[in-house]
This record gives structure tokens, sequence and C-alpha cells, in this order.
């Protein structure tokens, strides 16, 4: 018998599964973070290589009955990127005498892609702590928008949404902004009385910024007017990003599953969004994932076998 794997790497965990070639799922497993950023590259290797030998020791199989791997990573992206993690794990998997039949990096994005719609056509809208679209079109090509980091990009996102909160908050010490109960909850949850304590937890004490934004989301649900104007803004960020998809794609209907926690998980903010979404696209129609991205992942470590 031969087998494909997966993985799914992410911030927090990384999820891997192998799969016969009709993509059933065998065995499951999950280890450590491994999104890709300039300081970790080097511990990537470990974690990527001690799921797939989990694998193979759970099925007491050997390395050349796995015949394709595909490994989506968050930061990945970039086709450089990509590069040098697969350089990094084929050395550290030589060095241990493994070697694989056949590995891809790919974007985290991707592997997503190709399990929410079961390798078909269709749209991924993800909005955690940043926000990134992507689209297969019937021609199999990606395409791609947002998603330029929380710099000069992640509108809609926890981290934008967050920081506009104690943007607002900010403002409001110092007589520059409206009253938002966002002073409250600050003093609340995090014991910040005023504009220098609050200076000092974001810029010294690494105050988790994306998090605050479900207390900006819940003031807006309690009538706060700062917040809701906060959340109306970050909704229609999201929704540019919709109508940019579909004008690159243009296709009816425009499927579109929502994943990342913020939206995929019901709540004031994705119910909001969902509705002025589908009053501002026509053809718009939100669909529920199909797989998960480790799946997805399967299903493109598959499709390398026919390339």
């Amino acid at each position: 018998m031969k087998y494909l794997i997966g993985i799914d790497g992410g911030g927090t965990k990384t999820k891997c599964v192998i799969t016969d070639f009709e993509i059933n799922k065998l065995y499951e497993c999950v280890g450590g973070a491994s999104a890709f950023t300039k300081d970790n590259l080097d511990s990537i290797p470990q974690i990527i290589i001690s799921l797939i030998e989990e694998c193979k020791t759970k099925l007491n199989i050997n390395y050349n009955d796995i015949k394709s791997i595909a490994v989506g990573l968050s930061g990945a992206g970039r086709k450089t990127d990509a590069e040098k993690i697969y350089t990094k794990i084929t050395e550290a998997a030589q060095e241990r005498r493994i070697y694989f039949s056949q590995i891809k990096i790919v974007s985290d994005a991707e592997a997503a892609l190709e399990g929410a719609f079961n390798g078909n056509t269709g749209s991924i809208l993800i909005c955690g702590t940043g926000s990134i679209m992507f689209g297969k079109d019937e021609n199999s090509n990606f395409h791609r928008v947002g998603g330029c980091g929380r710099i000069i990009g992640d509108e809609g996102g926890g981290y934008n949404m967050g920081r506009k909160g104690l943007i607002a908050a900010a403002k409001y010490f110092d007589g520059r902004g409206e009253k938002t109960e966002l002073t409250e909850i600050i003093f609340d949850e995090f014991k910040i009385q005023n504009q220098q304590q609050l200076i000092n937890e974001v810029y010294r004490n690494n105050f988790d910024i994306s998090s605050f934004a479900r207390f900006v989301i819940n003031s807006a649900e309690n009538g706060d007017e700062v917040c809701i104007k906060i959340v109306d803004e970050e909704i229609e960020e999201l929704i540019l990003h919709l109508h940019a998809m579909n004008n690159i794609l243009k296709v009816d209907p425009f499927n579109v599953a929502l994943i990342g926690s913020i939206l995929a998980n019901e709540n004031f903010y994705s119910k909001l969004f969902k509705e002025k979404s589908v009053n501002a696209l026509a053809n718009l129609n939100f669909v529920k994932a199909e797989y998960p991205p480790e799946i997805g992942a399967a299903i493109l470590a598959k499709k390398l076998l026919n390339d």
C-alpha cells in the first residue's frame, strides 16, 4: 500500500495526517508551532520530520512507502522562503539517512484552499490575527488578495482591530477622542488607568494587541459608537477583498469559505460581516469548508504525483 502525507503548520501547532491514495485518513498527529519566521528556520525541520516519523512508525511502514508529502506552512507563501524551508528539511532528513520520495512546501493558505473545496475551484477568506484571501479559478490558477502583513495590510483581522481599539482608548485618555467603554475594559482587565500605563504595556510589556479585538467586537455589540465605527471600517475592508477576488475569478456563484477564528466562529462581527457582504455582492455564496487544511495538503501531495 502507498501513502500520502499532508501537514498544516501554524503559529501555535502543526497538524499532520497520513492517508491512502483515496485521501482516507489513516492516522493523524500534532506537533509544535512551525509557522515560518526569520528566527525559526532551524527549528522547523525537527517538527516536520518528527511528525512524518510518527506516522511511519504508527503504520509500521517504510519511508519509500510514502510517495508524496505536502507541507503547508504559515509564512511560506513566497517562493524563495519555501525553497529555504525545503532545503533545510531535506538536509536535516538526509543527516538522519531519511530520504523522501517527494516533498513540497506551500503556503498554509494554499493547503486550506485545497481542503475547503476538495481540490476544486473556490475561494477562502482567512481572518484571524491577520487577513488574506485566496482563490482558485477554473484553469486551476491560484490568485491572492491582501495578506500584506500588519504594517501595510491585514485589514479586518484581529491585530488591526485591536490596534484601532487601543488607539481610541489612547485618544480618550488625553482628550483627543470620544468616550468609549474600552477605557473601562482596559482598567478592569489589565489594570491600566491612563495613557502612560497603556504606552508602557504596548511598547515595553508586549501587550497582545490582536487579542484585544474581542473587546472591540463585544463593545460594538453593546452599542459603543467608537467600536461600532471600528467594526464597520474593518468589515468594509474585508468586503473589498471579496470584490477584488470576485472581479478576478468572474464566477457565479462566487463560493467563499471562511477560515480563521474571527470569521469562522459565530460572533457579532462575523454575523454583521456576512449580512453586509451578501448585500454587497449578489453572486456571493458562503460555504462550509469541506476538509481541514491538513487534508488539503494531502490532496496537494497527490496532485504532485501527476505534475
